[in-house]
């Protein structure tokens, strides 16, 4: 019997008002539980995405028209920005954790370490730390030149100095300016007020944070408002939690639920992709989407605001004749004529392929079955030379049914067994930024329930520990990968200079994370 059926005779009465304290109701365990059973399959890859097959490119003629009619877009207060934030900078201090746990590695040929010291004051940090060592009785300089690297390291990253191991990414000092320093998060602020700032000078944007992290998340917020309002701009800016209700069931090596020491079944997050519900309930129109480390200083926004921009107005010149054609599809009257135009549109723009039984349809199964396919969420991704990153990129991808289309595929989701998949994920030319402009309302202006345009089938299954035992984790299809894979699809290349993630702390050394 295999796990699924199982979990109806195993639960208890505690389990079940457990399940409903969290949100989570028996028939989502069942449904994943039976994931853990039969795992999940490996993504078909066609061919990537290139330029002029399945990546637009948009011209300098083009970008001013696109500008335009994205700035009318703006002005009628349809846009907001999108910003997951609620992560820790953990990742992001790897190394030096690494060294401070072990100081047998905290020596002078350890090349991450170096670098950072070498270079400490080029942080936009350095005070903070400076400071945080004098009130422990240290000095600085004179910790760095005796080799006493275990008490800097200390100061910034444990909870007896600055923490920053364990805060949120967007808290963090990033840049130097003449007479302020920026964190993340206000740099995404100064972001939102140029691309999407309304016609009474509102800029709109929105943050996903962790529970344990909301006070100070939000208390940053607000003082950086009220710091950088000016001639009558002013933001709205929301916040919003990953719900404990999106977190998934881990499960043994056996595939039975995970149970702690109390006997309470054990959850654990979902990964990015538990965020689509905090884009469905946002109930936006047009909403950008962009990782909270991938900003720079104002110097070089510049052409980051211009793609943005234009993006927006390709998203949104797509989205005028697609509801043009909806409600032609919707009316009684429709000719062959305009099915086949409508057709013909879908296949050069949206990339639809018609199914073999199309040719003995007659006129309203063709409307019916268009009508179905083009009303959808509509989404616009930025995609960037690959030079070499980690991560994923735009792919044809081929369906169980023979139809094409394109996705955003991480290489965790190609067959590691297959050469040929391998080879087809290795051969990309482009790469996955996570800079992205989403239509998310239909013709009629309602909000799509975005929970109807997932694969559930594009999750992912890793290996996890819990209190000493072996568990396997569930992550959710992920935000840009299966949560969207049954919207439209429209990739764009984006100059490199729009994409400066920091990664590591040694990023915030790079010319792009400098004062001018």
């Amino acid at each position: 019997m295999n796990s699924a059926c199982r979990i109806d005779d195993e639960l208890t009465q505690h389990d079940r008002d457990y399940l409903a304290a969290r949100g989570t109701s028996v028939e989502t365990v069942k449904h994943q539980l039976a994931i853990f059973q039969h795992g999940i399959p490996f993504t078909a890859l066609s061919k990537p995405c290139t330029v002029h097959d399945g990546i637009e490119q948009i011209t300098d003629t083009d970008l001013s028209k696109l500008e335009r009619t994205f700035s009318h877009a703006m002005a009628a207060g349809r846009i907001t920005k999108f910003v997951p934030a609620s992560g820790a900078a953990s990742r992001m201090f790897k190394a030096l954790l690494a060294c401070c746990a072990d100081e047998s590695t905290a020596s002078s040929d350890n090349a991450s370490l170096q670098s950072f010291l070498d270079r400490l004051s080029d942080f936009a940090f350095f005070e903070d730390l400076s400071t945080t060592l004098t009130q422990q009785g240290h000095q600085l300089e004179d910790l760095r030149a005796s080799g006493q690297y275990q008490p800097i390291l200390e100061a910034l990253l444990h909870p007896t100095g600055l923490n920053y191991a364990k805060r949120p990414k967007g808290l963090l000092k990033f840049h130097r300016y003449r007479d302020h320093i920026r964190t993340p998060i206000e740099e995404h602020l100064m972001e939102a007020a140029v691309y999407t700032k309304d016609a009474s000078n509102q800029a709109h944007v929105h943050f996903t944070i962790s529970p344990e992290h909301q006070e100070a998340v939000q208390e940053h917020l607000e003082s950086a408002r009220q710091r950088f309002k000016h001639d009558g701009l002013d933001w709205i800016v929301t916040c919003s939690l990953q719900k404990a209700s999106s977190d998934t069931i881990a499960v043994d090596m056996e595939n039975q639920p995970f149970r702690d020491r109390e006997g309470n079944l054990l959850f654990r997050p979902a990964g990015h992709g538990a965020l689509l519900s905090n884009v469905n309930e946002l109930q936006g129109d047009i909403v950008f989407i962009k990782n909270i480390d991938n900003v720079v200083p104002d110097h070089l926004k510049e052409e980051t605001y211009m793609y943005k921009r234009a993006m927006g107005g390709y998203l949104i010149t797509i989205q005028e004749t697609l509801f043009g054609y909806l409600r032609q599809l919707e009316a009684e009257t429709i000719t062959a004529t305009q099915l086949d135009a409508i057709a013909q549109w879908a296949q050069s723009t949206l990339y639809w392929t018609s199914p073999p039984q199309w040719k003995n349809w007659d006129p309203t199964q063709r409307a019916t079955y268009l009508r179905q396919f083009c009303n959808r969420p509509i989404r616009v991704c930025g995609m960037v030379k690959n030079t070499g990153d980690p991560g994923g990129g735009p792919f044809w991808v081929t369906h169980e049914d023979g139809s094409t289309s394109l996705q955003i595929v991480e290489s965790s989701q190609v067959d590691p067994q297959s050469s040929e998949q391998q080879h087809i994920f290795a051969s990309s030319t482009h790469f996955n930024p996570v800079d992205m402009v989403c239509g998310v309302r239909d013709y009629q202006g309602t909000p799509f329930d975005l929970s109807q345009f997932v694969d559930p089938e594009a999750g992912f299954i890793s290996q996890k520990s819990y209190e000493g035992r072996e568990l396997k984790a569930l992550e959710l299809p992920g935000l840009w990968n299966g949560a969207m894979a049954k919207w439209h699809t429209i990739f764009v290349e984006v100059p490199r200079p729009t994409f400066n993630p920091v990664k590591t702390v040694l990023d915030l050394l790079l010319p792009a994370h400098q004062p001018q």
